[in-house]
């Protein structure tokens, strides 16, 4: 899990770049970093009620989740979104590029043009995410720029929005090993070549919402168990495809209870423990619910995590 102590070293190696020049734009850009971690490690005042709530993405954020966080969250909690298939924050930041699944994606009444919406003011938090494969994202397509863009934009609407970055994973087949990319990719992608760069060319808090390590912690808990309640193995936390194949990267719903529940504590800095756990999907058909004893572990789990992990907002 990724500690608070070792925030404060993102880029503790930075001073063996070769030559003098690379060092010292290397402990340049290490400075950086350490001021946005320490922006950043600073605890938020929790919300007095229902926010105001912008989901910013692609099909890991998808419709039911935020459905699921409306249900759990105070009363006046509202929200919107606009998202993609397999969308980076670059292709949403231009209007004239073709997002691939935007009709059918945004083909509900949830959804507001982004820009137009965050231009508004009317928001109070934004929550954005990544595409995946995450190395891609950044080498190809600006990713930090991109999440700086975006949080400029959202602040010059509504200076005092809350601006949060959803931490997502990668395919359950990844070569590297599923949790093992969730370990690694925190620090290494999320944090020290996403957010932190974002945060130190802005100055804009963007703390973390850490589905990902939330996933991690709730499937070794399963597996280590054999089992916990109505979740047998990993398998049940995702989709089938047409084919009565699991998918190996989109939720189903009891993935995507867990992560609603992980929103809900970071949002509103409050423990899950007690929440519904029989809901509705966005379409108003009854979700798929973990029975008592799994949705016990899962609002847990969830704050366990969120209170540990640096970056969320959240006091520890």
């Amino acid at each position: 899990m990724y500690s608070r102590r070792k925030a404060l070293l993102l880029a503790g190696g930075a001073g063996l770049a070769a030559g003098a020049g690379l060092a010292g734009q290397a402990l340049w850009r290490a400075g950086r970093l350490d001021e946005a971690a320490a922006l950043l490690d600073q605890s938020l005042a929790a919300p007095e009620g229902g926010m105001s709530v912008f989901h910013l993405g692609h099909s890991l954020v998808g419709r039911d989740m935020p459905a699921m966080l409306a249900q759990l969250a105070p009363a006046g909690h509202d929200y919107a979104s606009q998202l993609g298939w397999g969308t980076s924050l670059r292709a949403h930041w231009y209007p004239d590029v073709a997002i691939n699944g935007f009709e059918v994606e945004n083909d509900h009444p949830r959804f507001l043009p982004a820009r137009e919406a965050l231009q508004s003011g009317a928001f109070e938090a934004l929550v954005m995410t990544e595409m995946v494969e995450l190395r891609d994202a950044i080498h190809y397509h600006d990713s930090a720029d991109y999440l700086a863009n975006w949080a400029a934009l959202a602040r010059q609407g509504r200076p005092d929005i809350k601006l949060y970055l959803y931490e997502t994973w990668h395919r359950t087949d990844d070569p590297d090993g599923w949790l093992s990319r969730i370990d690694s990719d925190l620090d290494d992608l999320w944090l020290r070549q996403l957010s932190l760069p974002a945060v130190a060319d802005t100055g804009a808090a963007i703390h973390l919402i850490p589905a990902g390590q939330v996933l991690a912690a709730f499937v070794r808990r399963v597996e280590a168990a054999g089992g916990v309640g109505n979740v047998p193995d990993r398998d049940a936390l995702f989709a089938r495809t047409p084919e009565g194949e699991v998918d190996t990267i989109h939720l189903g719903d009891l993935g995507a209870y867990l992560v609603a529940l992980t929103h809900y504590a970071v949002l509103y800095h409050a423990s899950p423990l007690g929440l519904p756990h029989s809901l509705s999907r966005a379409d108003g058909t009854p979700a798929l619910a973990p029975d008592p004893a799994a949705a016990e572990v899962m609002q847990r789990i969830v704050w366990d995590v969120v209170r540990a992990t640096a970056f969320t907002g959240v006091a520890a």
